[in-house]
């Protein structure tokens, strides 16, 4: 029997991308999938769909941190709105990559997030990406070079494509096989669907 893989496609600005990131690894481990963290570039992906962020709907923006602060007690994780928001991660995303050479693309995702959504960092700035960098022991300077490196910038840009391609439209955004769930509030969904309880 093979085991089933969740593809996450992340981006550090999403608030909701933050809270799952919190709860996906126990998820799979639960259920015995593999993790494969991706990161994406969020606002191409408005760009392609004609989606919005939520804050940019009046509406929902009224209520998205009284929101945001209701999931992260219910998780038990910390979350400081951050000095800069919206947030450019390209940056950061870039360094996902570059770190999971490394085999720390878990690590850096969930550091980079904890940063700006559990700390209120500004981790659009090179600084902050090193101090990630850093606590994880990898090597800021050269992780910083890697991330500038055209393969790299291609790297990201065909992660955003792809998930276009198959559906994706916001984040977070998780794939098993062509299912696609989004979301935060639909990791109850996903588990369900890799028990087996759910129809794709």
């Amino acid at each position: 029997m093979s085991v089933p893989t969740i593809e996450f496609f992340w981006d550090a600005a999403s608030p909701y991308t933050y809270l799952a990131s919190t709860q996906i690894e126990a998820l799979a481990e639960r259920t015995g999938a593999r993790l494969a963290w991706r990161p994406f570039l969020l606002g191409k992906v408005f760009e392609a769909t004609g989606n919005r962020m939520p804050a940019a709907v009046p509406a929902k923006g009224k209520h998205l941190f009284a929101d945001l602060r209701r999931w992260a007690t219910h998780y038990g994780v910390p979350l400081t709105m951050p000095r800069v928001f919206p947030v450019n991660s390209l940056l950061a995303l870039r360094a996902g990559l570059v770190a999971a050479e490394a085999g720390q693309d878990a690590a850096f995702a969930k550091a980079v997030m904890r940063a700006y959504w559990g700390e209120g960092r500004d981790i659009s700035q090179a600084e902050e990406v090193a101090a990630v960098a850093q606590s994880l022991g990898l090597d800021p300077p050269t992780l910083l070079a890697r991330a500038g490196e055209p393969s790299v910038k291609e790297r990201l840009r065909a992660n955003t494509e792809e998930a276009v391609r198959r559906g994706a439209f916001g984040a977070p955004s998780f794939f098993v096989g062509e299912a696609l769930f989004w979301g935060n509030d639909r990791l109850v969904l996903l588990e369900e669907f890799l028990r087996g309880r759910l129809a794709a």
